[in-house]
């Protein structure tokens, strides 16, 4: 945009200057030719006012001699039937046409031209002035003039230039600014703002950009508090399966008050992390590798219970990822629990966990239609549809893709992989 508008500058004032600058250069042309002709004229009327004492050759021969032009060559006397006095540079025929007129003219001859200024004796007899005006004398100082000019030209267009550089600045400077936020917005820095500047619309946009983003902020914050809310109405059931999970003896009731513990921890670190706020958290970080062995000590006590066979491949180093901790505890839910809802008892299934990515294999029946299944809201199997989307948003939050094909078990394939 900032060159755009220079360009444009440039355009317009190059046009102007050169609607001032080409009558200027003929009318200074026309000055100078006009000036010479002028000169030359003053120096035949002298020589008429000689002529008006006296016509006597030798004193016409001093008089052309005393003058500028007769002293350079460029001055003559035409009397009848005499000799020229001085230097004559034009044909015998003009001056015979100037002397017949009796009118003063301007003739064209080579090198120049010379002004002719025919004049009546006393004694009736006609005499003709001749004065030679050559080319460099009528262009004098034309091109110096023509040079101010260009410059001048050159000066006014370098400084329209500046001047819409500087106004360009500010305005793209601003745009930049309101451009950059936004990205920065989009990506998650819900604390960034525009300092409104430049013209009045971006004002306005900086101003309405300001108001949205902390719109958006107490939004999400809203939201926070009422997944925390929901997390801790959670707590009442809880207790009551707590209750029955002590009164239940034998491994059973092992099992039962270990899950409620479990489920009692993660109640927790969602209240907590929902209550954060979006500006505390900032940009979170979660070892993968971490979250994958506390939620499979979770999961792996129902695996127990219904006889399920797995393994885990992979995990000898950590894994970061760009996701909240309660977020990312969420999708290795969604993925182990998408093999316990949709899978027999005694299916085996298999996790791998690399930097490249995390990825579920069961033995089960798989996934007929995985379009559809990554639907949000969306489901065939009864459920709410929306396990495969939590996956899929956080694979594109961390960079990668989301992955549904037949696993070498046989059955599904479920992960993501990070590019």
């Amino acid at each position: 945009m900032r060159w755009a508008l220079n360009r444009l500058a440039l355009a317009i004032t190059s046009m102007v200057a050169l609607a001032f600058l080409v009558p200027l250069a003929v009318a200074t042309r026309q000055i100078a030719h006009d000036r010479a002709v002028s000169d030359a004229r003053q120096q035949a009327t002298s020589l008429v006012t000689v002529l008006g004492v006296d016509a006597d050759p030798t004193l016409l021969t001093n008089a052309v001699a005393s003058t500028t032009a007769g002293s350079e060559g460029r001055l003559a006397v035409h009397l009848p039937d005499v000799a020229a006095i001085g230097v004559s540079h034009t044909s015998p025929g003009q001056i015979a046409l100037a002397a017949q007129d009796r009118r003063s003219a301007l003739a064209q001859v080579g090198g120049g031209v010379v002004y002719l200024q025919p004049t009546v004796l006393t004694d009736g007899r006609t005499v003709v002035v001749e004065v030679f005006v050559p080319d460099a004398e009528l262009t004098r100082g034309v091109w110096a003039a023509w040079f101010v000019l260009g410059g001048l030209a050159i000066v006014l267009v370098a400084g329209s230039i500046a001047f819409a550089d500087r106004l360009g600045s500010r305005l793209v400077r601003a745009t930049r600014e309101l451009a950059g936020s936004a990205r920065r917005l989009g990506a998650g820095e819900l604390s960034t703002r525009v300092t409104p500047d430049g013209p009045r619309e971006l004002r306005d946009a900086a101003h309405a950009f300001n108001t949205m983003a902390d719109d958006l902020r107490s939004l999400l914050d809203r939201e926070r508090e009422l997944a925390a809310d929901l997390s801790h109405r959670l707590r009442t059931p809880l207790t009551a399966l707590r209750l029955d999970a002590e009164a239940a003896r034998g491994p059973i009731g092992e099992r039962m008050r270990q899950a409620c513990d479990l489920l009692d921890e993660e109640l927790e670190a969602i209240i907590k992390g929902a209550r954060l706020g979006v500006e505390a958290r900032g940009r979170e970080e979660t070892d993968l590798v971490e979250v994958l062995a506390d939620r499979l000590a979770f999961w792996s006590v129902l695996a127990e219970d219904q006889e399920r066979p797995w393994e885990v491949v992979g995990g000898d180093e950590p894994v970061m990822l760009p996701i909240p901790r309660s977020e990312l505890i969420g999708v290795v839910d969604a993925m182990l629990g998408n093999v316990f809802s949709h899978t027999p008892e005694r299916v085996a299934f298999r996790v791998i966990v690399s930097p490249a990515g995390l990825l579920v294999d069961d033995a089960g029946p798989g996934i007929p239609d995985p379009a559809r299944a990554v639907q949000r809201g969306v489901s065939g199997a009864g459920s709410t549809g929306l396990g495969l989307d939590i996956v899929r948003r956080a694979a594109e939050q961390s960079g990668g893709r989301m992955v549904i094909d037949r696993s070498p078990l046989g059955g599904a394939r479920v992960g993501f992989v990070l590019s």
